[in-house]
């Protein structure tokens, strides 16, 4: 299945890299945008009131796991570590969101903000106005995590009672092959 997947990765970077992507347009708010914090999605949590870890493995083109379980109110500590060869994100959002967000990371790439494999921290600090780009694009959210291949992160985060979330990377081509996994939220009281 994983050979399957990392062929089917390689094609979608490949049928990326071709595509000419100016008539993209970052949405609004790159840098606190992703609607962090609303009612949708939950909002950043702080580590004492965790109420457990979880390790998530972000490979080429696939997490392990792929689905985890929480309660509404729950707040956890996700380790993240990409063990994979390429940049990957991993992204805590509605599926509305993660659309969204795949154009403004095909932005990023585009003005070399991003590559495959690095992210090119001072380009995304520049004043982005001349490339019709009207907001930051530091990709600095609290609901999101980018690494590069070997690095390592941490997300805490805290649920929503209910809705519909995904975790996903929204680097082009990756969402598509398969890069996202579900959050299945249960009704009730958080865990302790």
């Amino acid at each position: 299945m994983r050979s399957f997947k990392i062929t089917a990765f390689a094609a979608a970077l490949m049928a990326f890299a071709s595509i000419p992507l100016a008539p993209l347009q970052a949405a609004p708010g790159h840098s606190g945008g992703h609607g962090h914090g609303s009612a949708a999605i939950g909002e950043p949590g702080k580590a004492a009131e965790a109420s457990r870890t979880v390790t998530i493995v972000m490979g080429d083109n696939y997490y392990e796991p792929e689905r985890i379980e929480v309660s509404g109110g729950e707040t956890i500590r996700f380790v993240l570590q990409n063990k994979g060869e390429f940049l990957h994100e991993f992204n805590i959002a509605t599926p509305e969101m993660h659309a969204a967000h795949q154009k403004e990371m095909a932005v990023m790439f585009e003005h070399g903000m991003l590559t495959p494999t690095s992210i090119d921290r001072e380009m995304m600090k520049m004043d982005h106005s001349k490339t019709g780009m009207s907001h930051s694009m530091q990709h600095d959210d609290p609901n999101s995590v980018l690494l590069e291949p070997g690095q390592s992160g941490e997300l805490i985060w805290t649920f929503p009672s209910s809705g519909t979330l995904e975790f996903a990377c929204n680097i082009p081509g990756h969402y598509e092959t398969g890069m996202v996994g579900a959050v299945q939220l249960r009704t009730g009281a958080a865990r302790k």
